[in-house]
């Protein structure tokens, strides 16, 4: 079995993404803590409180969406059910992050936030495109067919004949 790095890749970048977004909303915290900085009114400990908690919620998203990436080249096939679902969201989320990062951060952030995205999108479809080869649609599988190799149930293998007019 052929084991592709591209999961293990984009687990490994989740996996930091998760660790730096917790990190930069802890200091943001901390920043707005220690400033005493007020938002409209808004009290500075709930400010400061909020931001900490966003970023532990947003991190641990990130290293769930890595934790499945990681399952995904562990277990070598597509993500199915939640795990897909996690992923999509991900990939939108990547793709609204490199949207706004362009105007407030600069074309690095944009840059990053694009290439995340892609690697999400195509570990999406590789894995996708490796599914199981395809039978024929007329093909019997194996439990339906009777003693004698044709389908159980007495069902002709082939189409009776069309019926003529006199």
């Amino acid at each position: 079995m052929v084991r592709r790095p591209l999961a293990w890749v984009l687990a490994l970048v989740l996996f930091v993404e998760a660790l730096g977004i917790a990190g930069l909303n802890w200091l943001l915290g901390n920043v707005v803590d220690s400033q005493d900085m007020s938002l409209a009114g808004l009290d500075p400990d709930v400010m400061s409180l909020s931001s900490k908690i966003g970023g532990l919620v947003f991190g641990a998203y990130f290293a769930l969406c890595g934790l499945v990436a990681l399952l995904v080249g562990l277990r070598n096939r597509a993500p199915a059910g939640l795990g897909r679902v996690l992923l999509i969201s991900a990939a939108v989320v990547h793709g609204l992050l490199g949207a706004f990062s362009w105007g407030l951060v600069g074309w690095t952030a944009f840059v990053f936030m694009m290439v995340v995205l892609g690697l999400i999108v195509l570990l999406l479809m590789t894995y996708d495109a490796r599914s199981t080869p395809e039978e024929p649609a007329d093909a019997v599988p194996d439990g339906d067919k009777g003693g004698d190799g044709s389908p159980a149930g007495g069902a002709p293998v082939t189409p009776p004949p069309a019926p003529t007019t006199p």
